[in-house]
Formats: C-alpha cells, structure tokens, sequence
C-alpha cells in the first residue's frame, strides 16, 4: 500500500498547485505541511529545500526528498503513472510532453510572477517594469493561443489527451484577470483556444479540490486572495511585520 507523500506548500503561490493537482489526478495519498510566508526560508523548511521555495515533497515509499515542480511532476509521473494517465508510452510524445513542462517551468512561470511582483508587491510602481511583465504574459498566452489552434479536437499540447505538461500550466492561468489588471469577462480575449482548454481542466474534480484545500489553508492563515494578511495594505508594510516579529524573537 502506498504510503501517504509529505507535500510541503505555501498556500498563496501557484506553484505549490501543480503538484497538488498532479498528485489528485493520479490518486496518491498525500499530506500536507502548509507554510506561513515567513517560514519559508527557515529551519526546518529549508533542511527539506535549501533553495527555500514551495513546493518540496518528501516520499517515504521511495526515501526521495526532491524539489523544484518541473522535477517534482517528472518524477511523480516516473514513479506512479505507470498506467500513463498523465503520460504517453511512446518516445516522441514523452519528449513533447518534457518540452513542454519545461517552457511552463522556463517561460510561463518566471515571467507570471515578475507580473504579479511588480504589479502587486514591489515597494514602489515602475510603469515600464509592470508593462513589460504583463507583455510576457500576452506573449507566453499567444503561443499557446498559437499551438493549440492549430491542433484537432480535442485541443491539447501533445497528442489527443491531457497530459502532465497541459496541467503545469493551470494554476498561473487562473486568474489572469489579476495579472493582467482586466475586468473578468475580458480575460480571455483574443485567445479562445487557451480559453477552451483551460476551463476544461479546472472543471475536473481533483482541479475542484485542490482549490479547497488551498482555500482552506488561506483561511487557516489568515490570508487575503493576494497572499498577505487580511488588512495589509502593502507587501512591504507586510515584509516590516515579519522583520519586527524575527527581531521580537532574537530579543525577547
């Protein structure tokens, strides 16, 4: 029997999210340890990733502690889908498949967050930083507005299923309307195909309840839709609180 994986996360951030969804899509009992912010980068969090960022995963069935999502989602997939659920047999599609997660992990990824940071949670608005963000973000949902026009129904990035590498790419898209500043009935504009394929992975049950769980943990900690404290007004007002409270802690 397949014992339960620790799965390390931050609820806020999308990446923690694509492991979870992986995870839920191939059915393997997981735990999980949630992390406030602050903890990130401290003992014992770091003892599991020295790098300090969500997700980590620690697998008792395998003694494997490994992280960074791309690695993560390959070797879960190595590991468990041996049925090829998420996967194909085959050479070529197993490439693709690899190709792909490594633009989500390269491409998407990256430049989404610099979007978020500036947008959001950079001390002071650079107009030019957040435009060239939000023009990557137009950029990376044109290729594959692109790519996935051009494929037969049913639309997926490689071959006629969904596949791990369409997954990597849900949580970042869900909510564009933030990223991108727009109304949500605009959000999808000019790029139906993304529009298509995507809704019709969040309306998946493991998709339906991963976000409870991660709405859940935001609850238990406290947190507004953007990651801090319910009641910061700023990252940096929040950063402050954390230095002040790290300092309480060294000088009592």
């Amino acid at each position: 029997m397949t014992k339960p994986i620790r799965v390390w996360v931050s609820p806020p951030g999308s990446n923690s999210w694509k492991v979870i969804f992986v995870i839920e899509e191939l059915g393997l009992p997981y735990e999980l340890v949630s992390l406030r912010f602050e903890n990130i980068k401290k003992k014992p969090f770091t003892d599991v990733n020295p790098n300090g960022r969500v997700p980590a995963i620690e697998d008792p069935n395998t003694d494997m502690t490994l992280w960074e999502t791309g690695a993560i989602i390959q070797y879960l997939i190595a590991q468990y889908d041996a049925e090829h659920k998420l996967s194909y047999a085959t050479f070529k599609e197993q490439n693709l498949c690899n190709q792909w997660l490594m633009f989500q992990v390269s491409g998407q990824g990256p430049y989404y967050g610099q979007c978020t940071w500036f947008t959001y949670l950079h001390k002071e608005k650079i107009p030019s930083a957040i435009e060239r963000y939000a023009d990557e973000v137009r950029r990376v949902l044109g290729v594959l507005e692109g790519v996935l026009a051009a494929k037969p129904e049913p639309r997926w990035l490689v071959g006629d299923r969904m596949t791990f590498a369409d997954m990597a790419f849900v949580p970042w898209n869900n909510r564009l309307e933030l990223l991108l500043s727009v109304p949500e009935e605009k959000k999808w504009e000019g790029i139906p195909h993304v529009q298509a394929w995507h809704e019709s992975m969040t309306s998946r049950p493991s998709w339906i309840k991963s976000m409870e769980v991660r709405a859940r943990l935001m609850d238990e900690q406290g947190l507004d839709w953007n990651g801090m404290p319910k009641g910061t007004k700023s990252f940096h007002e929040y950063q402050e609180s954390i230095a002040a409270a790290d300092k309480s802690e060294e000088h009592p």
